[in-house]
């Protein structure tokens, strides 16, 4: 089988996670700067076989689009043009990092753990992928 990969797409940084081969667990991958991810991807998609990409999709309270949006649609166009025989999903990111930072405080880390961005954001990515699974 092959793996899903999810992204918390950021200006700066940029939060990823990813499945187990079987496609049951979602697990953390890392953070990159956002100006190094399609170069990152490349890179993962020739070491691990990957058959969807999950982007998050920031959404305002009334369901109106984000202002990174824009950012994120050019960042997909790329996408598609680098890596074109993997497909993208969407998925409703809303509250993803007050979840990430809530899981923070859940699991005990200390107030300086949390500050840390980003670890927010591979928590984000993460929790953006378990949703996704939770739903198929």
């Amino acid at each position: 089988m092959s793996r899903i990969l999810a992204i918390d797409f950021g200006k700066k940084r940029t939060g990823i996670a990813v499945t187990d081969e079987m496609q049951i667990i979602a697990s953390g991958l890392t953070t990159v700067n956002t100006s190094e991810l399609i170069p990152f991807l490349k890179a993962y998609v020739q070491k691990e076989k990957v058959s969807l990409f999950l982007v998050g999709e920031p959404k305002q309270m009334d369901n109106s689009e984000s202002e990174s949006e824009a950012l994120i649609l050019a960042f997909l166009k790329k996408l598609a043009q680098q890596i074109p025989t993997i497909s993208v999903i969407r998925v409703d990111e809303r509250f993803t990092s007050k979840m990430a930072f809530q899981t923070m405080i859940n699991s005990g880390m200390k107030k300086k753990q949390r500050r840390n961005k980003s670890l927010v954001d591979e928590i984000s990515a993460t929790i953006i992928l378990q949703s996704y699974l939770y739903s198929k």
